[in-house]
């Protein structure tokens, strides 16, 4: 059993109160009981997907020299050489030297607003070969060769963040690049946007491609993967209290699973992750765990924490 925490820590909540008598008894008693690993730090160079979504590729078994992470054809769980991709509607906030993107759920775009939307901007998808269907008001399923060798960096990386470095250059890009600047003049003036205006929300004046790729022929193995979600939203607004709530919560559930699951089967698997850090944490030789107990058993949940997210 793997448990991966996304925003376990986060740079947005770096501030003493988000981990200042934060209480994990569950965290802190697999903390004593797991073996630490060497973390893994992103480079300079800041990698196209999240720390949590690259243990899970390894998890299911994907090659670590992948470009794209096809989370699109696996969700979906649609095999086949057509690539895919995820297509979610967003707000580009322009600035007098960047362009940043909101949230997308900071949009509270309804279900109809997002067919119409889609319904629009078909005709040109289509004439650039590219299916696309409905899935849900910030997911639209994408299939089509425009995708083919396109790494497209993941929502969670770019949200809050000026979009012009992580906007993809190569040639098999360009396609893409110019069905955005098409779609930033076709929803400028859409009948939902002009609704949207007038009871003061946010407009809905771009997109953004992610998960792109074919799923790899690995089979993914046997252990059990968690990913709670439980974290990114509080994490992604900067929300200290809420954060705080939503980590108490966790470690009143899927952490205390997987204790009891390591209490039962003697296995498990434990990885805190932040923007651009990752600290996995496993079941050790019965050696190794006599050991561990007895040195790293004030190892506390802040201190953990705190250091995903030190420069």
């Amino acid at each position: 059993m793997h448990l991966i925490i996304p925003y376990a820590a986060s740079h947005a909540l770096a501030g003493p109160e988000a981990l200042a008598d934060l209480q994990l008894p569950h965290l802190q008693t697999l903390l004593a009981v797991l073996q630490r690993q060497p973390v893994q730090q992103d480079s300079e160079d800041t990698p196209l997907h999240m720390p949590h979504e690259r243990l899970h590729a390894q998890a299911l078994g994907w090659n670590d020299g992948l470009a794209a992470l096809p989370w699109a054809a696996w969700q979906t769980a649609q095999t086949g050489t057509t690539p895919q991709a995820w297509m979610t509607p967003c707000h580009w906030q322009i600035g007098m030297d960047q362009v940043v993107m909101l949230d997308p759920t900071s949009l509270f775009l309804s279900d109809d607003e997002s067919q119409q939307l889609l319904q629009a901007m078909q005709p040109f998808l289509q004439e650039d070969g590219l299916q696309v269907t409905w899935h849900s008001a910030l997911k639209w399923h994408v299939q089509g060769a425009l995708l083919t060798d396109l790494a497209c960096a993941s929502l969670d990386r770019v949200i809050g963040q000026n979009i012009k470095r992580w906007i993809p250059e190569s040639p098999a890009a360009r396609p893409l690049q110019r069905l955005q600047s098409e779609m930033q003049m076709l929803l400028y003036n859409h009948p939902v946007n002009n609704a949207r205006d007038a009871r003061r929300q946010i407009s809905v004046n771009s997109f953004w491609l992610h998960g792109a790729g074919t799923l790899p022929t690995a089979a993914a193995p046997a252990r059990h993967v968690a990913l709670p979600e439980a974290l990114r939203h509080s994490a992604l607004r900067g929300d200290v209290q809420a954060w705080r709530q939503a980590w108490q919560g966790l470690d009143a559930t899927a952490v205390a699973d997987l204790l009891t699951h390591f209490k039962a089967t003697g296995q498990a698997t434990l990885s805190l992750c932040s923007e651009h850090a990752a600290q996995t944490y496993e079941a050790a030789p019965a050696a190794w765990h006599q050991r561990i107990t007895r040195l790293f058993n004030k190892t506390t949940p802040a201190a953990a924490l705190a250091a995903l997210i030190t420069p």
